[in-house]
């Protein structure tokens, strides 16, 4: 009976010990199973964030890329700003010019000057001492320029930068052609500019109603200088 109970000890004890073996061959079996598959995971999980390195890398080349044309088109832009004041500046003094040239129609507010002869003194032997001259009319537009006039006529007449004006006896001549007094000077520009430049004290109307002549000066509204017609 002993040596029976010592063989079933012995048959439990391997028993046992060959579940322990068999299921540790198990666990180690499943583990080696597992294993390869975990190895590839993990390389395709390192490629992927390679090829999302990557393209975060050319992402920013790309982003780099984008602020150089980006300052390139800002500075184009800025030069053809430029280039477009330019041409702006261009064409507001080519129409200036035109206006003093006298080529083409001008409107706006201004002075309305009118110069007459004074009246006759028969104590005055020399009649020309209460008469209107050319150079009583060239202090006036000579005024009327340098405070700003844009445009100038004298009884109508559009006067250019080359006009020339004589006088013959109680007439003056504007370009030949003949008007009679008393003369109306008409001038565009800012009107009381120029009415406190002809106004001055000791200025061209002071000067012109010590010549004994009748100076007139009135602001206008709307003044309408048509150009003047070539040959």
């Amino acid at each position: 009976m002993k040596v029976k109970g010592n063989h079933v000890v012995l048959a439990l004890v391997f028993l046992v010990l060959g579940y322990m073996i068999a299921f540790s061959y198990h666990i180690t079996e499943r583990v080696n199973e597992r294993a390869p598959k975990t190895n590839k995971q993990w390389e395709r999980n390192l490629s992927l964030r390679n090829q999302i390195i990557n393209e975060q890398e050319r992402n920013r080349d790309l982003q780099n890329e984008l602020n150089e044309k980006q300052d390139k088109v800002l500075q184009i832009e800025k030069e053809l700003s430029k280039e477009a004041q330019v041409f702006f500046n261009l064409a507001e003094d080519a129409e200036k010019y035109r206006m003093f040239l006298g080529k083409v129609k001008v409107k706006g507010k201004g002075v309305e000057v009118t110069l007459a002869d004074g009246d006759y003194n028969p104590i005055e032997e020399n009649a020309n001492n209460y008469i209107v001259h050319e150079y009583h009319v060239f202090k006036v537009i000579t005024e009327l320029y340098i405070s700003g006039a844009t445009g100038i006529a004298i009884n109508g007449q559009r006067l250019s930068h080359n006009s020339y004006i004589n006088c013959n006896g109680p007439v003056i001549t504007i370009d030949g052609f003949q008007h009679p007094a008393p003369f109306v000077v008409t001038a565009i520009g800012d009107p009381e500019v120029l009415s406190s430049a002809l106004n001055l004290s000791g200025g061209v109307t002071d000067q012109l109603v010590n010549d004994n002549i009748v100076v007139s000066l009135a602001t206008k509204d709307e003044i309408i200088l048509d150009p003047i017609l070539g040959n």
